[in-house]
Formats: structure tokens, C-alpha cells, sequence
């Protein structure tokens, strides 16, 4: 009798669980209330994008009426659009539950270019605000226009560059094309040799890559190819996307600069890959009043598009430099643009190199962390 009366108590207390769990079940409400009033920036408000300085800028709006909590993202279209396909949506700040969104003018700028507006042009864009919950999204009741002025460049910049084409050390196989450094966002830099033919910078080796050509030796545009002419010669080719400029510097020569002598020893002559070697060199340490004295840099001969040549000096970037040895780190030998003085920002050259034959090499590869220099025996 006391088992029943103690299982009949278990199923009562089971029923009245299952009774109270189902009265507290209720259906999710997924109703959303649109945004209906947009606050800054002002309808029809003008920005000058400066991508890379400019301040980011602030969108807000009212709140959405709806009582649970919401996701806002600023949407933006073309100025006929309709939201239903945005060119480009930003969450709003604090990971999408404030109802303001700052953003860069980087990001203006992109959205600029795909809603069609060419660089260093103006155009009109639109912007609403979609509320979201659960699934269930609504565009606001009300959008705005912007006109963005689009400064020189491209607003999506590639994450790499590479160099293609029948003027180039790698022909026109562009799976074989030759990589740049990347040096920042949207900046590239390559030490090469051109020669008679054509070339195009591109983004990718595989698929179908955008390409872009320099022009006039100054700008870059999409597409094309540039012309190159005459006898083969060594170049330092310098990219910046986000301005569309470009800069083509000849480099004529890379000479050994011995320091205590106060002259150049040899010219390197280049090699390909962006590198410049001599081999079979005997390897001299000067002997000075003072002692043996291997203090060396490089002077490399440089001439701008427009003709004019100058000098631009390489050397370490410690000012002065113990003598290497076979455990000194591969930083010693790094390059770096230094100034024109006689003994500062040298390197030295291992003492038991002092008249044995070997090498000595400047690798300015963009597939290495420094662009550097060897000297290595035969």
C-alpha cells in the first residue's frame, strides 16, 4: 500500500511538471519593425574621400521599435536601387545592436567603385538601414543619398602583384609571372630587367586575374599592357594602387663602395631574379695605417624616367658594426637606404675572408623578408 500511494505521488508530480513546462511554452515572435527615421549624415550630404587619412564617418539613426533585441547593418546601393541586392552592408557598431555604424572611407571608397563611380569622379550612392531578427529582416521606411568624390586609385586593392608579359624575365606564361614586394596595402615594389616587348601587372597567376598597366611612367589604369623599347635594362618598378601612381627607376649600376679607400671596388653585374653577383673575386681587406680596415656599403647609380641620375646609398642599419664571423645573424647583412657618409652604416667583411677567392651577392628578391647582401668563398 505505502509503494502505491508513493508511486501515484511520483506520477502526480510528473503530470503538474509537464503541465506547468507546457503553460510557460509560448511562439517566438519574429515580428521586426523597420527603421523609419535616418539622422546623420544629412540627406544629400557630400564627402571627399581620402581613403587612406581621412576621418572614419558616423550613420545613425532612430531605434527600431521592435521590443527584443535587433541586428542593424547600414546597406548601401546604387541611387536607383531598391535594396534587395546591396552593393555593400556594414554591421553596426558594438557588433550590430547600436544604432550607429562608423565607417572608414576606405570603405566609402569601395562601395563608390561599385556603384560605378570611376576614380576622381563623383557620384550618388544610398543608404538604408536593414532591421533584423531571427531570420525575419526589414529595410528601413526611409533611405538617404550621399555623393562620394572618389580620389586617384582603385578602391579594392589586390593582396598581391605580379609581373607578366614578353618584355619580362619570365615571358608571358603568366603562371610563371614575377612576383612583387608588397611593401603596404596597395604599395609594390620590384627590382627587374625589361627588355623589348610588352607587360601587364595582374593580381593573381591562376584563373582570370585583374590586371592593370602603367602609363606615361607616372599612372596606372585597368587593363592594357605598357610598351617597352630599346636594350635590355635593370629597373625598380614602384606601385602605389591606392594613388594609381607608379614610379619607373633605371638602376645603371650597384657598386662595391669600400670605405677606408673612399671608392668603389667593382660594379655587380645583374643576374636576373633581382639580383645582382661577381664571382671569383679575390676578397681584399685594405690595410690602413691603423690596421686592417673592411668597412663597405653600396653606391648604386640610379636615373628617374625623366632622365636625371642621382645616387642612392645601401649599407646596415647600425651605424658602426663589429667584424662578422660564421655565427653572425642573417639581419647584419640586411639593406637599408642610408646617407652618403664615408665610414657610417657599413658592414665588414669576415677577417678570414682576407684574399681567398669567392663572391659577393645583393639579393633584392621580393621573396625574401629583407632585401640583403653575401659574401661567400668559392
Amino acid at each position: 500500500m505505502k509503494n502505491f500511494i508513493k508511486i501515484s505521488f511520483v506520477v502526480l508530480f510528473a503530470m503538474i511538471a509537464t503541465t506547468s513546462c507546457k503553460k510557460q511554452e509560448r511562439a517566438l515572435n519574429t515580428d521586426v519593425a523597420p527603421v523609419s527615421t535616418l539622422n546623420a549624415p544629412e540627406n544629400a550630404a557630400s564627402f571627399t574621400l581620402a581613403p587612406s587619412t581621412g576621418p572614419s564617418i558616423q550613420f545613425k539613426w532612430s531605434a527600431s521599435a521592435t521590443q527584443d533585441l535587433v541586428l542593424y547593418e547600414v546597406a548601401f546601393d546604387k541611387a536607383d536601387g531598391d535594396f534587395s541586392k546591396p552593393l555593400y552592408k556594414v554591421l553596426s557598431d558594438g557588433k550590430g545592436v547600436q544604432t550607429q555604424a562608423t565607417i572608414t572611407q576606405k570603405i566609402l571608397n569601395t562601395v563608390a567603385s561599385l556603384a560605378g563611380i570611376e576614380s576622381l569622379s563623383t557620384g550618388t550612392v544610398k543608404w538604408a538601414i536593414i532591421t533584423s531578427k531571427a531570420g525575419n529582416a526589414k529595410v528601413s521606411t526611409t533611405s538617404n543619398t550621399i555623393q562620394l568624390a572618389r580620389p586617384a586609385g582603385f578602391a579594392v586593392l589586390p593582396a598581391a602583384l605580379y609581373l607578366t608579359g614578353t618584355a619580362t624575365e619570365h615571358g608571358a606564361d603568366v603562371s610563371k609571372a614575377l612576383p612583387f614586394k608588397k611593401i603596404s596595402d596597395g604599395v609594390f615594389e620590384l627590382y627587374t630587367s625589361l627588355k623589348a616587348g610588352t607587360y601587364a601587372l595582374v593580381d593573381n597567376t591562376t584563373g582570370t586575374p585583374v590586371s592593370y598597366s602603367i602609363q606615361n611612367n607616372t599612372s596606372v589604369i585597368a587593363g592594357g599592357t605598357t610598351t617597352v623599347s630599346g636594350d635590355t635594362k635593370v629597373y625598380r618598378i614602384s606601385v602605389d594602387l591606392s594613388n594609381a601612381a607608379a614610379t619607373i627607376t633605371q638602376v645603371v649600376s650597384v657598386g662595391f663602395f669600400n670605405a677606408p679607400d673612399n671608392k668603389v671596388y667593382f660594379e655587380l653585374p645583374y643576374i636576373g631574379n633581382s639580383q645582382w653577383e661577381i664571382a671569383n673575386t679575390t676578397i681584399s681587406i685594405p690595410l690602413q695605417s691603423y690596421g686592417l680596415d673592411s668597412r663597405y656599403k653600396y653606391k648604386f647609380t640610379v636615373v628617374d624616367s625623366g632622365g636625371n641620375q642621382s645616387v642612392e646609398w645601401y649599407g646596415s642599419i647600425a651605424r658602426d658594426n663589429p667584424d662578422p664571423s660564421n655565427t653572425t645573424p642573417a639581419s647584419y647583412y640586411y639593406m637599408y637606404l642610408v646617407d652618403n657618409s664615408q665610414f657610417d652604416y657599413c658592414y665588414k667583411v669576415n677577417p678570414a675572408f682576407n684574399t681567398k677567392v669567392g663572391s659577393v651577392n645583393v639579393n633584392y628578391s621580393p621573396d625574401i623578408p629583407n632585401y640583403t647582401n653575401s659574401i661567400k668563398l668559392k
